[in-house]
Protein backbone atom coordinates (compact mmCIF):
# COMPACT_ATOMS: atom_id res chain seq x y z
CA UNK A 1 0.00 0.00 0.00
CA UNK A 2 1.16 3.53 -0.77
CA UNK A 3 1.56 6.06 2.05
CA UNK A 4 -1.99 7.14 3.28
CA UNK A 5 -0.90 10.37 2.87
CA UNK A 6 0.22 10.00 -0.72
CA UNK A 7 -3.26 8.15 -1.83
CA UNK A 8 -5.52 11.31 0.29
CA UNK A 9 -5.93 14.43 -2.48
CA UNK A 10 -3.58 17.10 -0.90
CA UNK A 11 -6.55 19.26 0.39
CA UNK A 12 -7.83 16.68 1.95
CA UNK A 13 -5.19 15.77 4.11
CA UNK A 14 -4.65 19.17 5.21
CA UNK A 15 -8.63 20.23 5.67
CA UNK A 16 -8.89 21.47 8.87
CA UNK A 17 -12.66 20.19 9.97
CA UNK A 18 -15.58 22.00 10.93
CA UNK A 19 -15.40 22.02 15.26
CA UNK A 20 -18.93 21.44 15.92
CA UNK A 21 -20.20 22.57 19.48
CA UNK A 22 -20.47 19.29 20.74
CA UNK A 23 -16.72 18.10 20.00
CA UNK A 24 -15.20 21.02 21.91
CA UNK A 25 -16.24 19.71 25.68
CA UNK A 26 -15.74 16.05 24.74
CA UNK A 27 -14.79 14.19 27.84
CA UNK A 28 -16.49 16.37 29.91
CA UNK A 29 -19.51 16.05 32.13
CA UNK A 30 -22.26 18.59 31.21
CA UNK A 31 -25.74 19.20 31.88
CA UNK A 32 -26.24 22.44 30.84
CA UNK A 33 -26.13 23.59 27.15
CA UNK A 34 -25.83 26.91 25.62
CA UNK A 35 -23.52 26.74 23.13
CA UNK A 36 -25.08 25.71 20.37
CA UNK A 37 -27.70 28.23 19.65
CA UNK A 38 -30.40 25.60 20.32
CA UNK A 39 -34.02 25.91 21.27
CA UNK A 40 -34.15 24.81 25.08
CA UNK A 41 -37.23 23.67 24.64
CA UNK A 42 -38.37 20.44 23.07
CA UNK A 43 -37.51 16.49 23.19
CA UNK A 44 -35.47 16.82 19.65
CA UNK A 45 -33.94 19.88 20.74
CA UNK A 46 -30.77 19.02 21.00
CA UNK A 47 -28.01 18.37 18.38
CA UNK A 48 -27.17 14.53 18.11
CA UNK A 49 -23.76 13.35 19.31
CA UNK A 50 -21.54 14.30 16.13
CA UNK A 51 -19.81 10.67 16.50
CA UNK A 52 -22.47 8.92 17.28
CA UNK A 53 -20.31 6.98 20.47
CA UNK A 54 -23.03 4.87 21.90
CA UNK A 55 -24.03 3.72 19.03
CA UNK A 56 -20.54 2.70 17.94
CA UNK A 57 -20.03 1.04 21.36
CA UNK A 58 -23.37 -1.14 20.77
CA UNK A 59 -22.06 -1.89 16.90
CA UNK A 60 -18.52 -3.29 18.44
CA UNK A 61 -19.81 -5.24 20.45
CA UNK A 62 -22.23 -6.81 18.15
CA UNK A 63 -19.57 -7.00 15.00
CA UNK A 64 -16.20 -7.66 16.82
CA UNK A 65 -14.87 -4.05 15.79
CA UNK A 66 -13.31 -1.47 17.93
CA UNK A 67 -15.32 1.34 17.99
CA UNK A 68 -12.44 3.80 16.73
CA UNK A 69 -12.27 1.77 13.57
CA UNK A 70 -16.18 2.06 12.47
CA UNK A 71 -17.49 5.05 10.93
CA UNK A 72 -21.19 6.24 10.74
CA UNK A 73 -22.96 7.30 7.53
CA UNK A 74 -26.29 8.55 6.15
CA UNK A 75 -27.08 5.25 4.84
CA UNK A 76 -24.16 3.27 2.53
CA UNK A 77 -24.64 5.91 -0.16
CA UNK A 78 -22.63 8.29 1.98
CA UNK A 79 -19.64 5.35 3.13
CA UNK A 80 -19.76 5.02 -1.03
CA UNK A 81 -19.29 8.68 -1.89
CA UNK A 82 -16.75 9.26 1.27
CA UNK A 83 -14.14 7.88 -0.49
CA UNK A 84 -14.43 9.38 -3.66
CA UNK A 85 -14.35 12.92 -1.88
CA UNK A 86 -11.20 11.83 0.11
CA UNK A 87 -8.89 9.72 -2.05
CA UNK A 88 -9.80 10.92 -5.80
CA UNK A 89 -8.65 14.01 -7.65
CA UNK A 90 -11.95 14.89 -10.02
CA UNK A 91 -10.50 14.68 -13.96
CA UNK A 92 -7.26 12.84 -13.01
CA UNK A 93 -7.96 9.96 -10.68
CA UNK A 94 -10.18 6.40 -11.47
CA UNK A 95 -11.39 3.64 -10.00
CA UNK A 96 -11.71 0.21 -11.03
CA UNK A 97 -14.59 -2.04 -10.46
CA UNK A 98 -16.42 -5.22 -10.97
CA UNK A 99 -19.25 -5.62 -13.51
CA UNK A 100 -22.14 -6.11 -12.97
CA UNK A 101 -22.89 -4.64 -9.79
CA UNK A 102 -24.05 -2.05 -7.60
CA UNK A 103 -25.05 0.76 -9.63
CA UNK A 104 -24.20 3.88 -6.77
CA UNK A 105 -20.33 3.19 -7.29
CA UNK A 106 -20.45 4.30 -10.77
CA UNK A 107 -23.04 7.32 -10.13
CA UNK A 108 -20.83 8.58 -7.33
CA UNK A 109 -17.74 8.19 -10.05
CA UNK A 110 -19.99 10.79 -12.42
CA UNK A 111 -20.78 13.08 -9.59
CA UNK A 112 -16.93 13.20 -8.46
CA UNK A 113 -15.54 13.69 -12.30
CA UNK A 114 -13.59 10.45 -11.74
CA UNK A 115 -13.69 7.92 -14.56
CA UNK A 116 -15.07 4.05 -13.15
CA UNK A 117 -13.43 1.83 -15.55
CA UNK A 118 -15.22 -2.19 -15.19
CA UNK A 119 -13.99 -5.39 -15.39
CA UNK A 120 -16.82 -8.01 -16.70
CA UNK A 121 -17.21 -11.15 -14.49
CA UNK A 122 -16.86 -14.75 -16.11
CA UNK A 123 -20.18 -16.49 -17.22
CA UNK A 124 -20.19 -17.66 -13.46
CA UNK A 125 -20.31 -14.36 -12.23
CA UNK A 126 -16.51 -14.52 -10.85
CA UNK A 127 -13.72 -12.32 -11.32
CA UNK A 128 -10.06 -12.50 -11.78
CA UNK A 129 -7.66 -10.31 -9.19
CA UNK A 130 -4.61 -9.80 -12.12
CA UNK A 131 -7.84 -9.00 -14.68
CA UNK A 132 -8.94 -6.33 -12.17
CA UNK A 133 -4.98 -5.26 -11.47
CA UNK A 134 -4.52 -4.78 -14.91
CA UNK A 135 -6.93 -2.45 -15.55
CA UNK A 136 -5.27 -0.15 -13.09
CA UNK A 137 -2.41 2.48 -13.96
CA UNK A 138 -0.69 5.31 -11.31
CA UNK A 139 -3.89 6.71 -11.04
CA UNK A 140 -6.16 4.17 -9.81
CA UNK A 141 -7.25 5.12 -6.49
CA UNK A 142 -10.21 2.26 -5.66
CA UNK A 143 -11.07 -1.31 -7.08
CA UNK A 144 -14.79 -2.07 -5.56
CA UNK A 145 -15.90 -4.98 -4.86
CA UNK A 146 -19.68 -5.99 -3.71
CA UNK A 147 -19.89 -10.05 -1.91
CA UNK A 148 -22.66 -10.87 -2.21
CA UNK A 149 -22.68 -9.19 -5.14
CA UNK A 150 -25.42 -6.80 -6.72
CA UNK A 151 -27.13 -8.18 -8.82
CA UNK A 152 -25.82 -11.40 -8.95
CA UNK A 153 -26.30 -12.83 -5.30
CA UNK A 154 -23.21 -14.83 -5.23
CA UNK A 155 -20.09 -14.21 -3.03
CA UNK A 156 -16.91 -13.31 -4.75
CA UNK A 157 -13.71 -16.04 -4.42
CA UNK A 158 -12.23 -15.12 -0.97
CA UNK A 159 -8.86 -15.89 -2.39
CA UNK A 160 -8.99 -13.43 -5.47
CA UNK A 161 -10.21 -10.87 -2.95
CA UNK A 162 -6.84 -11.12 -1.07
CA UNK A 163 -4.91 -11.04 -4.13
CA UNK A 164 -6.53 -7.88 -4.98
CA UNK A 165 -5.95 -6.33 -1.34
CA UNK A 166 -2.49 -7.46 -1.28
CA UNK A 167 -1.48 -6.53 -4.59
CA UNK A 168 -3.09 -3.59 -5.00
CA UNK A 169 -1.54 0.03 -3.61
CA UNK A 170 -4.37 2.00 -3.45
CA UNK A 171 -7.73 1.38 -1.40
CA UNK A 172 -9.64 -1.73 -1.58
CA UNK A 173 -13.68 -1.46 -0.64
CA UNK A 174 -15.35 -4.48 -0.52
CA UNK A 175 -19.02 -3.97 0.08
CA UNK A 176 -21.07 -6.56 2.19
CA UNK A 177 -24.18 -5.52 1.95
CA UNK A 178 -25.65 -8.66 2.27
CA UNK A 179 -23.37 -10.93 4.46
CA UNK A 180 -25.88 -11.42 6.99
CA UNK A 181 -27.41 -14.40 4.95
CA UNK A 182 -23.42 -15.63 3.35
CA UNK A 183 -21.70 -18.08 4.90
CA UNK A 184 -18.51 -16.67 3.74
CA UNK A 185 -16.45 -14.76 6.92
CA UNK A 186 -17.06 -11.38 6.58
CA UNK A 187 -13.34 -9.27 5.67
CA UNK A 188 -14.12 -6.98 8.82
CA UNK A 189 -12.10 -9.11 10.61
CA UNK A 190 -8.98 -8.35 8.19
CA UNK A 191 -8.88 -4.72 8.64
CA UNK A 192 -6.41 -5.04 11.05
CA UNK A 193 -3.78 -6.64 9.33
CA UNK A 194 -4.76 -4.49 5.69
CA UNK A 195 -4.65 -0.71 6.47
CA UNK A 196 -5.65 -0.56 2.32
CA UNK A 197 -9.25 -2.06 2.78
CA UNK A 198 -12.68 -0.32 4.01
CA UNK A 199 -15.49 -3.15 4.28
CA UNK A 200 -19.01 -1.40 3.98
CA UNK A 201 -21.75 -3.31 5.79
CA UNK A 202 -25.37 -1.21 6.51
CA UNK A 203 -28.87 -1.60 8.46
CA UNK A 204 -30.87 -1.79 5.20
CA UNK A 205 -30.75 -5.72 4.99
CA UNK A 206 -30.86 -8.57 7.48
CA UNK A 207 -31.24 -5.52 10.42
CA UNK A 208 -34.61 -4.61 8.76
CA UNK A 209 -34.16 -1.09 9.22
CA UNK A 210 -33.31 0.47 5.79
CA UNK A 211 -35.52 3.49 6.49
CA UNK A 212 -33.36 4.78 9.35
CA UNK A 213 -30.70 4.95 6.92
CA UNK A 214 -28.15 4.14 8.58
CA UNK A 215 -24.45 2.80 6.85
CA UNK A 216 -20.90 1.05 8.64
CA UNK A 217 -17.36 1.27 7.45
CA UNK A 218 -15.27 -0.32 8.85
CA UNK A 219 -11.25 0.78 8.45
CA UNK A 220 -8.27 1.36 10.05
CA UNK A 221 -8.30 4.66 12.50
CA UNK A 222 -5.98 6.65 10.21
CA UNK A 223 -8.67 5.89 7.21
CA UNK A 224 -11.86 6.75 9.84
CA UNK A 225 -9.98 9.69 10.96
CA UNK A 226 -10.05 11.63 7.34
CA UNK A 227 -13.78 10.42 7.40
CA UNK A 228 -14.45 11.53 9.88
CA UNK A 229 -12.78 15.36 8.72
CA UNK A 230 -15.13 15.50 5.55
CA UNK A 231 -18.66 14.18 6.35
CA UNK A 232 -21.21 17.10 7.69
CA UNK A 233 -20.61 17.32 11.33
CA UNK A 234 -24.40 15.76 12.40
CA UNK A 235 -24.53 13.44 9.33
CA UNK A 236 -26.44 10.85 11.47
CA UNK A 237 -29.64 12.40 13.12
CA UNK A 238 -31.12 11.68 16.61
CA UNK A 239 -34.06 9.74 15.85
CA UNK A 240 -31.49 7.16 13.49
CA UNK A 241 -29.22 6.82 16.43
CA UNK A 242 -31.99 6.19 18.58
CA UNK A 243 -34.12 3.50 16.22
CA UNK A 244 -30.62 2.18 15.48
CA UNK A 245 -29.64 1.62 19.42
CA UNK A 246 -33.65 -0.08 20.12
CA UNK A 247 -32.93 -2.37 17.12
CA UNK A 248 -29.76 -3.49 18.14
CA UNK A 249 -30.83 -4.59 21.68
CA UNK A 250 -31.98 -7.53 20.00
CA UNK A 251 -29.97 -9.45 17.39
CA UNK A 252 -31.23 -12.92 18.39
CA UNK A 253 -34.58 -11.81 16.29
CA UNK A 254 -32.88 -10.45 13.49
CA UNK A 255 -31.07 -13.81 13.26
CA UNK A 256 -34.04 -15.96 13.37
CA UNK A 257 -35.57 -13.50 10.36
CA UNK A 258 -32.27 -14.40 8.45
CA UNK A 259 -32.74 -18.29 8.70
CA UNK A 260 -36.42 -17.73 8.08
CA UNK A 261 -35.86 -15.53 5.19
CA UNK A 262 -33.39 -17.79 3.53
CA UNK A 263 -35.34 -21.06 3.90
CA UNK A 264 -37.77 -19.10 1.59
CA UNK A 265 -34.86 -18.37 -0.62
CA UNK A 266 -34.45 -21.93 -1.17
CA UNK A 267 -38.33 -22.52 -1.57
CA UNK A 268 -38.65 -19.95 -3.99
CA UNK A 269 -35.48 -20.71 -6.22
CA UNK A 270 -36.76 -24.15 -6.18
CA UNK A 271 -40.33 -22.89 -6.86
CA UNK A 272 -39.15 -20.54 -10.17
CA UNK A 273 -37.20 -23.58 -11.27
CA UNK A 274 -40.47 -25.28 -11.95
CA UNK A 275 -41.86 -22.82 -13.81
CA UNK A 276 -42.15 -23.53 -17.48
CA UNK A 277 -40.81 -19.27 -18.12
CA UNK A 278 -38.20 -19.47 -16.16
CA UNK A 279 -35.19 -20.89 -18.08
CA UNK A 280 -32.88 -21.03 -14.43
CA UNK A 281 -32.10 -19.41 -11.10
CA UNK A 282 -28.24 -18.44 -10.32
CA UNK A 283 -27.21 -19.67 -6.78
CA UNK A 284 -27.50 -16.91 -4.64
CA UNK A 285 -25.63 -15.72 -0.64
CA UNK A 286 -27.88 -13.13 -0.17
CA UNK A 287 -31.94 -12.28 0.03
CA UNK A 288 -32.72 -12.41 -2.95
CA UNK A 289 -31.67 -14.18 -6.64
CA UNK A 290 -31.82 -13.85 -10.07
CA UNK A 291 -33.41 -16.05 -12.21
CA UNK A 292 -33.49 -15.69 -16.31
CA UNK A 293 -36.97 -15.81 -17.98
CA UNK A 294 -37.78 -16.58 -21.37
CA UNK A 295 -39.42 -12.77 -21.63
CA UNK A 296 -38.35 -10.73 -18.62
CA UNK A 297 -39.69 -7.31 -19.73
CA UNK A 298 -43.09 -8.56 -20.63
CA UNK A 299 -43.38 -10.97 -17.77
CA UNK A 300 -42.12 -7.71 -15.93
CA UNK A 301 -44.62 -5.72 -17.00
CA UNK A 302 -47.23 -8.04 -16.38
CA UNK A 303 -46.33 -8.42 -12.56
CA UNK A 304 -46.56 -4.45 -12.51
CA UNK A 305 -49.75 -4.47 -13.62
CA UNK A 306 -50.85 -7.41 -10.79
CA UNK A 307 -49.19 -4.74 -8.35
CA UNK A 308 -46.31 -7.07 -7.63
CA UNK A 309 -42.90 -5.12 -8.22
CA UNK A 310 -39.83 -7.35 -8.75
CA UNK A 311 -36.48 -5.60 -10.49
CA UNK A 312 -35.56 -5.50 -14.43
CA UNK A 313 -32.32 -6.58 -14.59
CA UNK A 314 -32.16 -7.40 -18.50
CA UNK A 315 -30.37 -4.08 -19.86
CA UNK A 316 -27.37 -4.79 -17.47
CA UNK A 317 -24.42 -6.67 -18.57
CA UNK A 318 -23.97 -10.75 -18.71
CA UNK A 319 -28.13 -10.11 -17.18
CA UNK A 320 -30.11 -10.44 -20.03
CA UNK A 321 -33.51 -11.52 -19.56
CA UNK A 322 -33.03 -11.58 -15.65
CA UNK A 323 -35.15 -10.35 -13.18
CA UNK A 324 -34.06 -9.95 -9.53
CA UNK A 325 -36.60 -11.58 -6.67
CA UNK A 326 -36.09 -10.15 -3.32
CA UNK A 327 -37.29 -12.50 -0.59
CA UNK A 328 -40.64 -11.05 1.11
CA UNK A 329 -42.94 -12.74 2.97
CA UNK A 330 -44.27 -16.29 2.87
CA UNK A 331 -47.78 -14.86 1.80
CA UNK A 332 -45.92 -12.40 -0.75
CA UNK A 333 -43.90 -14.89 -2.03
CA UNK A 334 -46.58 -17.24 -2.51
CA UNK A 335 -48.68 -14.16 -4.69
CA UNK A 336 -45.75 -13.65 -7.21
CA UNK A 337 -45.73 -17.77 -7.82
CA UNK A 338 -49.56 -17.55 -8.15
CA UNK A 339 -49.33 -15.01 -10.68
CA UNK A 340 -46.23 -16.50 -12.56
CA UNK A 341 -48.02 -19.38 -13.02
CA UNK A 342 -51.09 -17.75 -14.48
CA UNK A 343 -48.74 -16.02 -17.06
CA UNK A 344 -50.00 -16.72 -20.37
Amino acid sequence: MKPLQELTRPNIWSLAPYSSARDEYSGHAAHVFLDANENPYGSLNRYPDPLQRELKEQISKIKGIPAENIFLGNGSDEAIDLPYRCFTRPGIDNVVAIEPTYGMYKVCADINDVEYRPVLLNEKFQFSADELLAACDENTKIIWLCSPNNPTGNNLNSKEIIKVIQQFEGIVIVDEAYIDFSTQKSFRYAIAQCPNLIVLHTMSKAWGSAAIRLGMAFASKEIISIFNKVKYPYNVNELTQRQALEVLQDPFAVDKQVRMLLQERNRMAEAFSQLPICEGVYPSDANFFLARMCDAQKIYDYLVEQGIIVRNRTKIKLCHNCLRITIGTKSENNELLAALRNYR
